[in-house]
């Protein structure tokens, strides 16, 4: 379950397992003491760190579709955007389809990989170090070769959000790639799953100031998303 949705809610689980709700807060309070999640108010979420780009692919795979859906009429026919190395934005990378004359640059090799083989496109690798953790090309290199370009549209993702303190990475160098990407973009188009609302990393990201859209896989209309209303575009 937790690899499944990167929670755990405590009366689900035990209705879903046929048991009771002590004995599956016990697990957690097991598994929490092993460094496999962390425990909340209600349940349960995953530890927050950098995973390869094939292990968080698989994570929560409907939702990151269902933003790529959404995410799609952002992307324009033609002109230059980025795309930043997660899975969810990889995601969208792979669904973009024919363009007319569309430069799009990344830090990702897998999301290079997808978008190059479609018309119209100019995929460019921004090079760098590679960060086996994630997958993601980070360092100097990497940060000169995402400010040398102008971008209609950053999309990105991250690994948490919060009212207060905006996004947050599970790195210094994948936030600083990020903010590279971004300080050179006339819009932060933000996907990020549910499960990632209301939680902190490590890296400071984005102030919510900064970030144009927002989109998740709810409705817009959904109460998780209200502490974000005024603050942003909410798709």
């Amino acid at each position: 379950m937790l690899t499944r949705d990167s929670a755990i809610r405590l009366t689900e689980a035990a209705a879903s397992l046929s048991v009771s709700a002590m004995t599956v807060r016990r697990d957690l309070e097991e598994m929490e003491n092993e460094g496999l999640l962390r425990r909340v108010r209600g349940g349960a979420v995953s530890v927050i760190g950098p995973r390869p780009f094939a292990e968080r692919r698989a994570v929560r795979l409907r939702a990151k579709e269902a933003i790529a859906q959404k995410a799609l009429p952002f992307v324009p026919r033609f002109g230059s955007i980025a795309m930043d190395a997660s899975t969810t934005v990889g995601t969208l990378g792979a669904a973009i389809g024919p363009r007319s004359g569309l430069i799009v640059a990344t830090n990702s090799y897998q999301t290079f990989a997808a978008v190059k083989g479609f018309p119209g496109v100019n995929a460019i690798l921004v090079g760098g170090e590679p960060d086996e953790t994630t997958d993601s090309l980070v360092g100097p290199i990497a940060t000169r070769g995402a400010q040398s370009l102008r971008y209609t549209k950053f999309f990105c993702s991250a690994s948490a959000i919060d009212n207060t303190y905006g996004t947050s990475e599970v790195s210094l160098r994948e936030a600083e790639v990020k903010r590279a990407f971004s300080g050179v973009s006339k819009d932060l188009v933000l996907c990020i799953d549910s499960s990632k609302l209301q939680e902190q990393s490590i890296a400071a990201g984005f102030s919510l100031a900064e970030v144009t859209v927002l989109i998740t896989e709810l409705d817009p209309a959904d109460s998780r998303l209200d502490e974000f209303r005024g603050s942003l575009e909410i798709r």
